[in-house]
């Protein structure tokens, strides 16, 4: 089930990312008040996230194939650090295999840009490529707004009818989502821990059944068409750290009518390396992030 035209539409309004990270008052124009975003990954098994566009309030849950209503994984509360419930190597697989899932979602980005929160790096975490994986994903959410007028004169109006008070109004400077001030600030680290994982009511073991899932999801891709080809080009680069042939890649993939969005995004122009990375390691069925660390 692909990722709600809801959310999408969120997704690209500056003022629901500031909402949710800066917690700067109540989203404007909330309808509805609400929004649960659901994000299948495999077997039944998901992330929902519920978010109170009022409030500010979020509630991560775990889907489970057994029961109708998610399992409660964490609560986080505006202007508070949200609870460390999942770890940098649970987001970043749960994320790709949502984006290879979901035609609609041409990178991981949203799914981390959102859960992200949840999932602080660690002593044990590499903290310069986890902040690439996160400074990329914010990038990948920026998108041009043309501003759409129906009708009116083809010619820009004179200064004097271009107040707001007279239409056609003359079109604005397109948006983006996120710009660079923001991105360092949401990607700067948690300079605090909330723990909730060893509570009794925490589920654990559902939550290692998913990643287990989602593991054997992505170790499946290399093997299936298309993929099977270009997987020995695909190690070369994984085992050499070398993104020199990703146009290589990708001209095996498209003359082999590989048509997938997601793959072809991370390989395409312009080549983003944190994308590329991913990409080439799954398709090589690597270890996520081992190609990412060879990068200078």
């Amino acid at each position: 089930m692909p990722v709600s035209e809801a959310l999408h539409r969120l997704s690209e309004d500056p003022r629901f990312w500031s909402f949710l990270f800066v917690n700067d008052g109540a989203y404007p124009d909330t309808d509805p008040a609400e929004v649960r975003v659901s994000l299948p990954v495999t077997g039944g098994y998901g992330l929902v996230l519920d978010i109170d566009l009022v409030t500010g309030e979020q509630t991560l849950g775990l889907r489970v194939p057994s029961s109708n209503d998610p399992v409660q994984l964490c609560s986080a509360e505006p202007g508070r650090p949200a609870p460390a419930a999942l770890r940098w190597h649970e987001l970043e697989l749960c994320a790709r295999v949502i984006a290879l899932e979901d035609p609609t979602l041409p990178h991981p980005g949203l799914v981390v840009a959102l859960l992200s929160p949840f999932a602080p790096a660690t002593p044990d975490d590499d903290g310069d490529a986890v902040a690439a994986v996160r400074e990329a994903a914010y990038r990948s959410l920026r998108r041009e707004v043309h501003p759409v007028t129906s009708g009116g004169p083809e010619q820009a109006p004179l200064p004097l009818f271009a107040s707001d008070d007279w239409w056609p109004r003359p079109p604005s400077p397109s948006p983006q989502v996120i710009d660079e001030a923001a991105i360092a600030a949401y990607t700067a680290p948690a300079s605090v821990r909330l723990e909730v994982r060893g509570g009794s009511r925490f589920p654990r073991e559902d939550l290692a059944e998913l990643v287990r899932r989602a593991a054997q999801r992505l170790s499946r891709l290399p093997e299936e068409r298309w993929y099977a080809q270009v997987r020995p080009l695909a190690r070369r680069m994984a085992d050499t750290g070398d993104l020199g042939p990703v146009k290589d890649l990708l001209g095996v993939l498209t003359e082999a009518g590989c048509d997938h969005p997601t793959v072809l995004d991370a390989l395409s122009e312009p080549i983003v390396e944190a994308e590329a990375c991913w990409m080439v390691e799954t398709l090589a069925g690597a270890v996520p992030g081992s190609l990412r660390r060879r990068q200078p």
